[in-house]
């Protein structure tokens, strides 16, 4: 399909090609015009029927975006606007300069335009700046008769239907009824008699990694958001939902990773920027790394003595590093998806040093064999090599357990506890535990 398209685009056909284009999904379309030349995609864009016109315009990127806005009449962009579901032009809006949102809000009403400037007032990642106000509402006094009657004459230009929320005079969330519910009750039962009160909400400052957690918590499809007064003022749903996980764990593995996160695709962010973003975390771990060499300076009368001492540095350093990065990450990921709590560090802490006594012994054990038997290192050196290795990777995944558990309790993201950091500070450990015991075994 795609390749038929192209072609005729090519040979300017593009009523041909609008009529193969609208049989597509709005979501495929909108990967098709990220591979088209701007010229001809602003064409195609021009003579697509709007409601399809504004579903791919939710979908592109940033950069097309503001592209085709720059590009066509204010009659076209309030075809766009009025087809859009509010949360996404609100998306749209908070990724846009200044000059792009003046041309956006002149053409919306004035009651549309307060809304919108409430919402970009929000502050960034809260659940008020990712909520959309298209939801359903009912009174607890209507029946099901009027609730459905409510519903097909208010739903179309609701965000979803699937569940609809009771509010009082005060606009008051009281309780939420699924549609199912209501279309399998009697028609004169009222709507207070099937809803559920117990209503999981989030308020409009909570932060987007909460409402992540309580949609999988509770396995939700939307959820209501209320001000301080526990009025509804609207929803967030899944499909924002899942953007949110993805864009929240993408973080998380920059910042793992030694990264400053970016929240632009990778073959669209200039070099420069890139740099920026992993040269701050570089600049830190390569001075902390001195001190690794401040150590190997002042145990340098050991490493004389015994210069095959010198041989096994790397793989010391190697395996600690390895071992904490497997226990931070571990730890990242349950508290991000709170299978771990503050109040579980010490089962952490004992589950860990169990584990570590484990994995430590049997690689003492092997390298022990590796060394002694075939490598025909002497006897004491083999044993402080590998005593050496079963401490490190004991201290290695302890602190690799308790680093991010300690971030979380001082407020700082857990992700930056990983394995950069982790390996840095374990290397210094090693050599410490190292040629400390090396001069304790060798009586050097």
């Amino acid at each position: 399909m795609k390749e038929i398209i192209l072609n005729l685009l090519e040979q300017g056909k593009y009523a041909d090609a609008k009529i193969e284009i609208i049989k597509m999904n709005v979501v495929d379309i909108a990967h098709l015009f990220e591979e088209l030349e701007q010229q001809k995609l602003l064409v195609i864009f021009r003579i697509l029927p709007k409601e399809i016109a504004s579903g791919v315009f939710s979908y592109i990127s940033n950069e097309l975006q503001r592209y085709i806005i720059e590009s066509i009449t204010d009659k076209e962009i309030k075809n766009i606007l009025d087809e859009l579901f509010f949360d996404d032009t609100i998306d749209f809006l908070e990724e846009m300069p200044s000059n792009i949102v003046k041309k956006v809000l002149k053409n919306t009403d004035e009651s549309t335009r307060n809304l919108i400037n409430q919402f970009l007032n929000y502050p960034e990642y809260s659940a008020g700046s990712i909520m959309t106000i298209e939801y359903a509402d009912l009174k607890k006094e209507m029946t099901i008769e009027q609730a459905i009657k409510h519903i097909k004459h208010t739903g179309v230009d609701k965000e979803t239907i699937h569940t609809c929320y009771v509010i009082d005079e005060f606009r008051k969330l009281e309780g939420v009824v699924s549609l199912r519910k209501l279309i399998l009750s009697e028609d004169n039962v009222l709507v207070k008699d099937i809803m559920k009160t117990d209503v999981i909400y989030v308020n409009t400052h909570d932060d987007q990694e909460k409402i992540a957690a309580l949609f999988k918590k509770y396995d939700l499809l939307s959820m209501p958001v209320v001000d301080n007064e526990r009025r509804l003022v609207g929803i967030v749903t899944i499909d924002d939902i899942i953007d949110i996980i993805d864009q929240e764990n993408t973080e998380d593995f920059e910042k793992m990773a030694a990264m400053q996160p970016s929240e632009e695709e990778y073959l669209k962010t200039n070099a420069f920027i890139l740099a920026k973003n992993r040269l701050t975390w570089l600049i830190i771990l390569m001075i902390s790394a001195t001190f690794t060499g401040k150590i190997i300076r002042n145990f340098d009368a050991v490493l004389q003595s015994v210069v095959i001492l010198t041989a096994f540095i790397p793989m010391l350093m190697d395996t600690g590093g390895n071992a904490g990065s497997q226990s931070s990450t571990l730890i990242i990921r349950g508290l991000a998806l709170e299978e771990i709590h503050l109040k579980d560090v010490f089962k952490v802490l004992w589950k860990e040093f169990q584990v570590s006594l484990l994995v430590g012994i049997v690689l003492s054990a092997l390298n022990f064999i590796r060394i002694y038997y075939f490598e025909k290192v002497d006897l004491l050196v083999s044993v402080t090599v590998c005593v050496t290795l079963l401490f490190t990777v004991v201290l290695a995944k302890i602190v690799g357990g308790m680093l991010p558990i300690l971030a979380k309790k001082i407020k700082v993201d857990p992700a930056l506890m990983a394995g950069p950091l982790i390996t840095t500070i374990v290397d210094a450990v090693t050599l410490i535990v190292y040629f400390s015991m090396a001069k304790w075994l060798l009586g050097i």
